[in-house]
């Protein structure tokens, strides 16, 4: 809310403006300066938004100084330790942890929804089939609003809850079904008697000719992903949903448009360019050489997996990251596969050497949530897409709260032109 008893000062061509002072619950003052522009007949200038506030929030805060996350303010450490996915799910969108009956309504109706509409089945079969899992995400989760008109309609309470139920619910089915599909093998029907984490892993893993029991640790860190990926505040592909969501395009549209920006390997696809790296490295005896490239400051080779543009100390999901990362190497038994080798001397360099200490350049949870997946058995084509599935109910969360903001309008950037000022066309042969 605008502190009235606070506000600085624009002085410009020796004119004066006073911008109102924002406080928010936690965090930095923000100044408003929504009337800068009809005043002073002039924009600010911040490219990549990393010092504007484009919304008021109330789901996720991030503190990047103390290494902090919390969702609905609570600690991030606390939910993944003491909660689960769906649990975080309904705090999220709702506001508050649930009482025990609001979570076994909750997790009834998501578990209800986990089935297609059986024509789907055709629509993935028009994608190559060495075809990306996130290509065909972004076409299957836009293509939902042809298959469910009746919760398209934005204005409707009712039909947001409907989407929201149904995104929620069938994003690892049709994560699984892209996965299935890139490796030739039949689509898994989710099952009902599978809580979340097990139902994606079962759709995944499980063929017809035999059964296939799912692994309790693994589950459990398989939510972790989940509930550590569910939100992160206004980062680019939740910023892409409130931008489609402000021109009142469907649910099912910035959903995938938010995937569509996911994709990216700054954002996204992180986890995935991590594993590439380890791959590129191969063993521990190429470590010494890859360590002096990147602090090479004229070599464009860079280590991924380590830092993270907002956190200026660890990443609080890299934490919980590790202790998931740790219990299902143990029980896998892959502490002796080299790629994992390489990741565990590199974790411990940048945990010891003066030069990762200082720069604060730790592990971040794409470099574990990477080696975890592929010690499940995961390709790398398949870790973005597991991370659209985590982010899903984020994205619903904050479009939801977008949708019922008075002060909601079409998201309209402007720019520093510095192109050609105004000119007058010249004929073809005159030129």
């Amino acid at each position: 809310m605008a502190d009235s008893k606070r506000s600085a000062k624009v002085v410009l061509d020796g004119k004066e403006f006073d911008l109102p002072v924002m406080s928010p619950t936690a965090g930095p003052d923000v100044l408003d300066i929504r009337k800068l522009y009809g005043q002073a007949d002039v924009f600010t200038y911040d490219p990549g938004f990393t010092s504007t506030a484009s919304c008021e929030s109330t789901i996720t805060f991030i503190d990047g100084d103390k290494g902090e996350l919390l969702y609905r303010g609570y600690p991030i450490d606390q939910l993944a330790e003491k909660s689960n996915y769906l649990e975080v799910c309904y705090l999220l969108l709702y506001g508050e942890l649930p009482t025990a009956e609001q979570l076994s309504k909750f997790t009834t109706t998501v578990t209800r929804h986990t089935m297609v509409h059986e024509q789907m089945h055709n629509f993935f079969r028009g994608f190559r089939r060495d075809a990306h899992p996130m290509a065909t995400m972004v076409g299957v989760v836009g293509a939902m609003s042809a298959f469910y008109h009746d919760s398209t309609d934005i204005n409707d309470p009712w039909q947001r809850e409907v989407a929201s139920f149904r995104l929620i619910a069938k994003l690892p089915t049709i994560a699984a079904m892209a996965y299935k599909y890139s490796i030739g093998q039949p689509f898994v029907y989710p099952r009902n008697d599978l809580s979340y984490a097990e139902n994606f892993l079962h759709m995944c893993f499980s063929v017809p000719a035999e059964a296939y029991k799912v692994e309790p640790a693994l589950a459990k860190a398989m939510d972790r992903i989940f509930t550590l990926h569910a939100d992160h505040e206004q980062n680019a592909s939740t910023s892409t949903v409130r931008l489609a969501g402000s021109s009142g395009a469907n649910p099912f549209a910035c959903i995938a448009a938010g995937i569509a920006c996911l994709w990216g390997p700054a954002h996204g696809g992180a986890n995935q360019a991590c594993l590439e790296m380890l791959n590129e490295i191969g063993t521990v005896d190429r470590i010494p050489e890859m360590i002096a490239r990147a602090k090479d400051k004229n070599d464009p080779f860079r280590l991924m997996g380590f830092g993270h543009r907002v956190y200026k100390n660890f990443d609080p999901r890299a934490k919980v990251m590790k202790e998931s990362a740790d219990e299902v190497l143990g029980l896998l038994g892959v502490q002796d596969n080299p790629i994992l080798q390489v990741a565990k001397e590199l974790e411990k360099i940048a945990l010891e050497d003066p030069y990762f200490v200082e720069r604060k350049l730790y592990p971040n949870v794409d470099f574990y949530s990477g080696i975890i997946l592929e010690a499940m058995g995961f390709p790398t084509s398949m870790f973005t897409p597991i991370f659209a599935m985590s982010r899903t109910v984020g994205w619903i969360a904050q479009w939801k709260e977008m949708i019922s903001d008075p002060q909601l309008k079409i998201g309209r950037p402007r720019q520093l032109y510095v192109g050609a000022p105004r000119r007058d066309y010249t004929d073809v042969a005159a030129r």
